[in-house]
């Protein structure tokens, strides 16, 4: 393994934990936010890397919880209040429009329907 990897984890490993509770990223907002690697890059280190961050704010960006994961995380969804939706198949999904952070520093991003009604 190279020494770029680890380095390359490390930062990634960092945006996960600076996701505020009840948001979420892409793997691919996090190589943008990062300027480096892409999509795959940041799923290969949140496979390998991500258990001891919450790992359930790094998502795929159809909003579908981890395969093989969708119970642990739809727990820390609900725990967090993340919205959430139903697909036409009844099955819970992230709602991307109000869950993304953007990153943004000091603020949650938040919108004004928080208090709506979670899944």
């Amino acid at each position: 393994m190279s020494e770029e990897l680890p380095a390359y984890a490390e930062r990634v490993l960092e945006v996960a934990e600076r996701i505020p509770p009840g948001r979420v990223m892409t793997y691919g907002d996090v190589a943008e936010w990062l300027g480096e690697g892409g999509p795959r890059q940041v799923g290969r280190v949140m496979a390998l890397y991500g258990g001891a961050v919450p790992w359930w704010r790094v998502v795929r960006a159809d909003g579908l919880p981890l395969p093989g994961h969708e119970v642990r995380a739809l727990e820390h969804y609900r725990v967090e209040a993340t919205p959430l939706r139903l697909t036409a198949g009844g099955e819970p999904r992230l709602d991307m429009r109000r869950a993304r952070w953007d990153g943004s520093s000091g603020q949650d991003g938040r919108d004004d329907g928080r208090d709506e009604a979670h899944i």
